[in-house]
């Protein structure tokens, strides 16, 4: 059974970091890309950033570039999401989910929420 874990977030200032986390079980994990999502209220869930099994490949998408760095310890079967220079416009519950371009997946975690507020 996928189970994938979220956690990390919280309230920071414009400006300010937050490194999410990102724990899966249930599938081979070293064999698949990860990639972090985000829905803020109102909006459609967006794909923030993407990293290829072994580490090769990574897409960000354009709001972030230079600001959030993807990565991933396929010994732990983690993900992380290090995010600098947050913005409010960066609010939203964040998620992992296996592949690199679209959620493998139907099931998702329960998110992490990140609020940049002063």
């Amino acid at each position: 059974q996928v189970q994938l874990v979220e956690s990390g977030g919280g309230l920071v200032q414009p400006g300010g970091s937050l490194r999410l986390s990102c724990a899966a079980s249930g599938f081979s994990f070293s064999t698949y890309a990860m990639s972090w999502y985000r829905q803020a209220p109102g909006k459609e869930r967006e794909l923030v950033a993407g990293i290829s099994s072994l580490g090769r490949n990574i897409n960000y998408v354009e709001s972030v570039k230079g600001r959030f760095t993807i990565s991933r310890d396929n010994s732990k079967k983690l993900a992380y999401l290090q995010m600098n220079s947050l913005k409010s416009e960066d609010t939203a519950v964040y998620y992992c989910n296996a592949g690199l371009l679209a959620p493998r997946f139907d099931s998702w975690g329960q998110g992490t929420q990140v609020t940049v507020s002063s």
